[in-house]
């Protein structure tokens, strides 16, 4: 059963993710996860927490298709430039240095569980009445 509270369910996945960053084991001298498929795991997760926020509030999953990252862009500028902003750096630290990189570098998956916050917490902020969005 789908949570019936979308940005619930998102903040349910940044949970997630920093429990499995956790399992990374952070190397205390050089501030380095020391492995990389947490790192990878938990910026999938991340990325995939936002989305689920992000669809709550623009409603780009509609339609036909898996919506691409252009999709999250042109709906997040049409409906909020700070939005847009956020979508564009979350994706980059996320998906693509976290979830594919899987850089381990400590400032970078701390920025993407901040981004991941911010993206979340925006999108509450924007849902349309009629989803069920109560924060």
């Amino acid at each position: 059963m789908e949570n019936a509270n979308p940005i619930a369910e998102a903040r349910r996945y940044v949970a997630n993710a920093k429990e499995i960053i956790v399992k990374s084991k952070l190397d205390p001298e050089t501030n380095i996860y020391r492995n990389k498929k947490y790192v990878r795991f938990a910026g999938d997760t991340l990325w995939k927490g936002c989305l689920i926020a992000l669809d709550a509030a623009l409603g780009v999953c509609e339609g036909k298709g898996r919506p691409r990252i252009d999709k999250y862009k042109d709906a997040a500028g049409k409906r909020d430039r700070k939005l847009l902003t956020y979508v564009v750096t979350g994706y980059d630290i996320m998906h693509l240095s976290m979830g594919y990189d899987g850089c381990k570098d400590k400032r970078v998956c701390d920025s993407g569980l901040e981004y991941a916050n911010r993206i979340i917490s925006l999108c509450a902020m924007l849902c349309p009445a009629n989803a069920t969005c109560v924060v």
